[in-house]
């Protein structure tokens, strides 16, 4: 038996007998690395430990504390999951159990109702299961044989899954005791790692995303090699639920929602209605200053316009449709460009024109699945700060560059940019029903995007499958307080809808051309930004963008009257300042000014207006003492203008 050779990560070279396992590598490299590899990478595929080794292969081996192995933990725990509850209530009929970004889910079709007290008995189920060290054997069958096992045990969904797998695709299994998963893996060789597990919480989740098919039975949960990081993640979870934008945006009165309006529809209360126009101000006001014009466009259209555009044969089933008769049909627009487009060919256009940029304030709307909302992070109808460039194909790095420019200004002034990476989505080439169809333009729009980036110097990862239908894109991602990677911000980089619509212009020969177009947004959707920036602040919004930046507290209700110069004073210095002249002790005053989390209060009495003097309390500086007014207010005005965001290592 030959030897195979094994090129390590770091560029060193071992070599093993053939059919070894990766375990069995792993241990001649280290012991300790054996005892934690969870999974590997062999030729640019994750596979498991028990991975035999019968070529010669590059290998990278992944420990829990990194992201291929942590997905691979967290899978293994969903079997477990999944097998525990098969025991505890037979009958149940298993849908799908992926990892996610902290952890897993388990969807099933159960008689039984789940509620929180069953989630104790699941994870003793669970820990059983763990203790007995089961092995976690893969196994293959021809599709036939595959849905004959599937419908034997009686897993409808699990038939359903094969029969959407393309021919000539290899269909897995994994096996764990008596219990048997579809499933493409990889796993754990065992249970023996899954130490530390708990069960979170239960929702409800239509099979396969869509409000057509059935609701399901979802149970989340997470696990940890070490009992002890799973309770170190518990308390930070219980953190999280603290600035979770849920329960402060509800407390603060910033939105609400209320059943019978309906999911993803959350109503802006006074507080939040203003963040979101002292951030669309700024926003507009910023995009003017950068050669934007402003447009506004119809909420809906003829279904025609979105043939044009694809949307209609791509994206269908994400919006919402008004019109039984399909010759007569309308939809609700859930984005702008067609709208824009169809203005920019309103008029024969020069290249020296080029480029147009159009921006709008766009109220949008998309039919996302009810499992898949929450809070103001996902909803049907929302607001974004849309953007659409168009430009010959000589300005098209520069504009690139001069939209990242005006995101990176944006995401600093909201204090967010430490918190993002950035993430270049590619297209899935064999993915033929998302992307169009144009392998030379794909390649073309991705390799120019490339370039800019690297011209740029930004630090990003690459992802397939992950791009837009009709383009190539650049996504600033970002992750909220329970660890939920979201996407807040979108650079595309469009070759095809151009074409589509016709959209040309007379370049320096007279000749017809046809521009690029880039679609950008500025702060994302801003339902979403504000999420973000709620569990960012944990309320405590920077003065700039806080709904009222002053809060004035006279002593007593004499000195009513000296307060309310104070305010008129700040209101004409574009100050937003609101006085509590009720009769209630100062103490109450301030303690409720704490609570809301006011940037600034003024306490005023004899001594304050005797000086023409203000005493100054700061929510991030503490106490500031006595001033005059007149410096007070400029102090005030030079933090706003900066817009100036007070850092915790500041406080």
């Amino acid at each position: 038996m030959g030897n195979m050779k094994i090129t390590l990560k770091d560029g060193s070279v071992k070599e093993v007998e053939k059919g070894v396992s990766l375990f069995e590598v792993a241990k001649s490299i280290h012991p300790a690395l054996a005892k934690e590899a969870v999974a590997a990478e062999v030729n640019g595929e994750i596979v498991g430990m028990s991975y035999e080794v019968n070529t010669d292969i590059e290998l990278s081996i992944f420990k829990f504390d990194s992201e291929e192995g942590k997905k691979v933990f967290w899978h293994s725990a969903s079997h477990v999951l999944a097998q525990a509850v098969k025991k505890l209530f037979p009958g149940t009929k298993l849908g799908i159990g992926p990892a996610i970004d902290n952890g897993f889910y388990y969807d099933f079709d159960s008689e039984h109702q789940f509620t929180e007290n069953d989630l104790g008995k699941i994870e003793k189920e669970m820990t059983k299961i763990v203790q007995s060290n089961l092995e976690i054997e893969r196994f293959e069958l021809p599709r036939e044989e595959a849905i004959a096992l599937m419908k034997e045990k009686n897993e409808d969904y699990k038939v359903e899954l094969i029969n959407d797998l393309p021919e000539g695709e290899v269909i897995s299994f994994y096996k764990q005791g008596d219990f048997v998963d579809l499933c493409a893996g990889p796993h754990l060789p065992s249970t023996k790692p899954l130490k530390g597990m708990k069960l979170l919480s239960l929702a409800g989740a239509y099979w396969k995303g869509s409000e057509k098919n059935k609701m399901l039975q979802r149970i989340y949960g997470t696990a940890f090699p070490k009992k002890k990081a799973l309770d170190e993640y518990l308390v930070m979870l219980e953190e999280a639920k603290k600035r979770d934008h849920n329960k402060i945006g509800r407390e603060q009165e910033i939105f609400t929602t209320v059943d019978t309006i309906g999911q993803g529809l959350p109503l802006l209360m006074p507080k939040g209605a203003k963040l979101m126009q002292i951030l669309q101000r700024f926003v507009e006001d910023e995009e003017e200053r950068r050669g934007y014009e402003l447009t506004k466009t119809p909420y809906m259209a003829k279904k025609d316009l979105y043939e044009i555009s694809g949307h209609w044969q791509h994206y269908r089933d994400g919006m919402f449709l008004l019109g039984e008769e399909e010759n007569e049909m309308m939809a609700l627009r859930p984005m702008t460009c067609p709208f824009q487009f169809m203005i920019y060919k309103s008029k024969l256009r020069s290249y020296r024109e080029l480029p147009v940029r159009y921006a709008e304030t766009s109220t949008l709307f998309r039919n996302e699945s009810s499992g898949e909302m929450h809070g103001l992070i996902r909803v049907r109808q929302f607001t974004l700060s849309e953007g659409h460039i168009i430009c010959r194909p000589d300005q098209l790095a520069d504009e690139f560059k001069r939209t990242v420019d005006l995101i990176n200004y944006v995401m600093s002034a909201i204090g967010i940019k430490d918190d993002i990476y950035y993430r270049f989505s590619k297209w899935d080439p064999n993915n033929k029903e998302k992307y169009i169809d144009n392998p030379p333009a794909w390649e073309s729009a991705q390799s120019k995007m490339k370039v800019i980036l690297d011209d740029i110097g930004l630090d990003y990862v690459e992802a397939d499958g992950e791009a837009a239908f009709y383009g190539p894109k650049l996504d600033l991602q970002i992750k909220n307080v329970y660890g939920k990677e979201d996407t807040i911000i979108t650079i595309q980089i469009d070759f095809s809808l151009p074409e589509k619509f016709d959209m040309s212009y007379v370049d320096k020969e007279s000749n017809k051309a046809t521009p690029y177009v880039i679609h950008r947004t500025s702060i994302g959707c801003y339902e979403r930004t504000l999420a973000i920036l709620i569990e960012k602040f944990a309320g405590a919004f920077p003065l700039w963008m806080s709904p009222t930046q002053v809060k004035v507290l006279p002593i007593a209700e004499k000195f009513n009257d000296y307060g309310q110069e104070i305010v008129d004073k700040m209101l004409r210095a574009g100050i937003r300042v609101e006085m509590d002249e009720r009769y209630e002790k100062i103490g109450l005053k301030i303690r409720e000014a704490r609570l809301e989390k006011t940037p600034y209060m003024i306490i005023v009495g004899e001594n304050e207006e005797n000086n023409q003097t203000v005493n100054v309390r700061s929510r991030d500086r503490g106490e500031l003492g006595e001033i005059k007014l007149d410096d007070c207010i400029a102090e005030l005005r030079d933090e706003i203008d900066n817009l100036t965001i007070i850092k915790k290592e500041e406080e």
